[in-house]
């Protein structure tokens, strides 16, 4: 039975889903109809460039709700608080480590390729902003750029290992190594 959408936005989230589940190769226009319920039209009509346009809009959207809830709040509010509540927004956004990172899996097969640019900045925007609000918080600039590549490289690692594993606790005991180790970095931070 097809579904009745009335937005775009409506539509968004069901097809990451479906990327999330199956990578942008498999992720045919058949079993997008399937496993959304929505019809051929329908996605052509939200979506005149086909897979590839709901490929940027899906990546446009998690980029919108990470600038919101991680990026902004670390390039912008009180260092430790931003920081403390990227990592209540990660285990949130990413289910505890049952959803996977859709930007990540499209870096790591041939999507890379026609989404670099978009890749690329949404890693290094994390990467970035963790690293300014660690040096705020008084963390040398080179610890910084250390710690914050390593948060970034184990939230992902975490994401993987826990769903090659079965075992999404591996998720939430790696974002709690990864929160001390960055914790321990800060000045007057735990130790």
């Amino acid at each position: 039975m097809t579904r009745t959408v009335f937005e775009k936005t409506d539509v968004v989230p069901l097809i990451a889903e479906v990327f999330r589940e199956l990578g942008y190769e498999g992720a045919s226009m058949s079993k997008i109809t399937a496993r959304t319920g929505l019809s051929k039209g329908s996605l052509y009509y939200f979506f005149p460039g086909g897979k590839e346009e709901m490929a940027a809009e899906i990546l446009a959207h998690v980029d919108a709700w990470f600038v919101s809830k991680v990026f902004e709040p670390l390039e912008q509010h009180d260092p430790q608080q931003a920081i403390s509540e990227m990592w209540q927004e990660v285990e949130t956004y990413f289910n505890s480590g049952k959803r996977i990172c859709l930007v990540g899996a499209f870096a790591l097969d041939e999507t890379r390729d026609r989404f670099d640019a978009v890749i690329c900045q949404y890693f290094k925007r994390w990467i970035d902003a963790l690293c300014a609000a660690l040096v705020r918080a008084g963390t040398t600039r080179e610890t910084a750029a250390i710690v914050s590549e390593e948060a970034v490289g184990g939230i992902q690692g975490g994401l993987i290992l826990a769903r090659a594993l079965k075992d999404d606790l591996i998720f939430g005991r790696t974002v709690a190594g990864l929160a001390e180790r960055v914790s321990k970095c800060i000045p007057g931070g735990t130790h």
